[in-house]
């Protein structure tokens, strides 16, 4: 028999390196960016353009993947509902992106970009294209196949980097210093950041050639009444997708309407930029959502199902708490990441970070609602974490600028977090450690206060020291703690 949480650490561990690892090189990239653009108000157009990525991202997969992990586990048929679901993605996909390529350059006025109609058709075929690979992608990660997914997603971004790397490191430089030069007649300056979108659709472009055994070896058939089974479980995870977008998102649609004009783009591009430092613990999540999910669903019919999803919970959140306290307390020589002109914005990565520990926790809740079919929960659990949000940054963004943001995507994730616990005690109880959990949270929250107290010291070696001191004191009270317990996890079974 082989262990369960052992086999969901090591799929995390591989999904790490082939979907996340990905995510770290361009998440490293853009801090080179920082450097590369001097000024923050050039990086905004990469900051608010990318929002909207992951909102359309939302409407183009329209719940689908997960319908697709639920109805492949209800039947022996999979081939059918990979067929269903494919052909409506392909679809949808293509109807949707001639309906905004079409409108782009109404699009482009409504947003105040209107010479960048360019960044908005790049923008939507990428989105189009990252639809179109979804279900491919959700099928390997079904059947296990962690290692070819994460090829292929490690493929992707290495083209995205290294056409990444020719505008901006060759051809940019190359334009300033020599105009003449061959490099130079590649880059064209009122694109310039806008290139990072271009390299994102030729990545995708190539990611499609590599997936084409995943669209030619299927026999194409389409059940409509399996596909309407697909959307009515779906749809409420189309507005709970919706309603997270605008938890994650909106703060960056609308920074630059509420701000004064002057100063909305550099704001914009300074929040950008620190934000992704918070986005280490998202980058975990992401690995680890890419493993749990199927996890989840192949073990709900497990005597100890329940068990299981309490244990992972809460190695979950200690985990997330390390790197939590690993951030903050390095974050002395972490700001250098970024370059000294979008410093400025530090301020909100302690609060993101708890608001990603936060969203992580509710996603691990959040199982309770896909396995009973109760998906209108989640809806209405995350339209109101989107109402909050709303509320939070129109009335705090003209004052407090982006640190409403932060403290609004805290406020909202927390909200949701609770909610989620709070109903799924009563649809799909499970006993969760909340006793260990909540006592780690105090030692880490007390550990990070506890170096604010000296955080104002010259001395940046000395602070240093003291914070990886406080750092190793979390690590060695968790080892005397859990150490028996991690012994016997080693020896479950499934």
């Amino acid at each position: 028999m082989s262990n369960p949480l052992k086999s969901l650490a090591s799929q995390t561990a591989v999904y790490g390196l082939g979907s996340v690892l990905p995510r770290v090189i361009t998440f490293l990239y853009s801090f080179i960016l920082t450097y590369i653009f001097e000024q923050p108000s050039e990086l905004s157009a990469n900051t608010e353009f990318y929002a909207y990525i992951s909102f359309l991202n939302i409407l183009f997969t329209y719940g689908l993947e997960t319908a697709y992990f639920n109805f492949s586990n209800k039947t022996d048929d999979k081939e059918k509902v990979y067929s269903t679901a494919l052909i409506s993605i392909f679809g949808s996909s293509i109807i949707l992106s001639l309906l905004f390529i079409g409108f782009s350059g109404s699009i482009a006025e409504f947003i105040k970009e209107p010479n960048h109609v360019n960044f908005i058709i790049w923008c939507v075929l990428i989105v189009a294209t990252d639809a179109m690979m979804a279900i491919p992608f959700a099928r390997l990660r079904l059947n296990n196949q962690a290692k070819k997914f994460g090829a292929l997603k490690l493929l992707n971004v290495t083209v995205f980097i290294l056409i990444c790397i020719f505008y901006f490191n060759i051809c940019k430089p190359a334009y300033i210093n020599d105009p003449a030069s061959v490099f130079a007649k590649f880059y064209n300056p009122e694109v310039g950041v806008g290139y990072m979108f271009l390299a994102g659709l030729l990545a995708n472009m190539v990611s499609l050639l590599f997936l084409t055994k995943e669209f030619i070896n299927v026999q194409y058939v389409f059940d409509k009444e399996l596909w309407k089974q697909m959307l009515s479980y779906a749809w409420p995870l189309l507005i709970l997708g919706f309603a997270g977008m605008i938890n994650e998102t909106f703060d960056r649609f609308i920074l630059k309407y509420l701000l004064p004009e002057g100063i909305a783009k550099s704001e914009l591009g300074i929040y950008g930029a620190c934000y992704r430092i918070a986005m280490l613990m998202t980058i975990f999540t992401t690995a680890f959502k890419y493993a749990a999910e199927p996890f989840f669903f192949t073990h709900a019919k497990h005597a100890d199902s329940k068990k299981l999803n309490a244990v992972v919970m809460k190695y979950y959140v200690i985990f997330c708490l390390f790197l939590f306290l690993g951030t903050m307390m390095n974050l002395p020589w972490l700001k250098f990441a970024v370059s000294e002109k979008f410093r400025s914005g530090l301020g909100v990565v302690p609060i993101l970070l708890l608001a990603n520990l936060c969203v992580g926790v509710y996603w691990n809740l959040s199982i309770w609602f896909k396995l009973t079919g109760q998906t209108k929960f989640g809806a209405i659990i995350t339209i109101l974490g989107a109402v909050i949000t709303l509320i939070i940054n129109f009335l705090g963004i003209p004052k407090y600028g982006f640190m409403a943001c932060a403290w609004a995507t805290l406020a909202s994730y927390g909200f949701m977090m609770i909610a989620s616990y709070i109903l799924g005690q009563k649809y799909y109880p499970v006993n969760y450690n909340l006793r260990s959990i909540f006592v780690f949270i105090v030692l880490a929250l007390g550990l990070y206060f506890i170096s604010l107290l000296y955080s104002e010291m010259e001395n940046a070696v000395v602070k240093l020291v003291l914070n990886n001191i406080l750092f190793a004191l979390f690590v060695f009270i968790f080892y005397k703690l859990e150490f028996d317990n991690l012994k016997k996890l080693k020896h479950l079974e499934s």
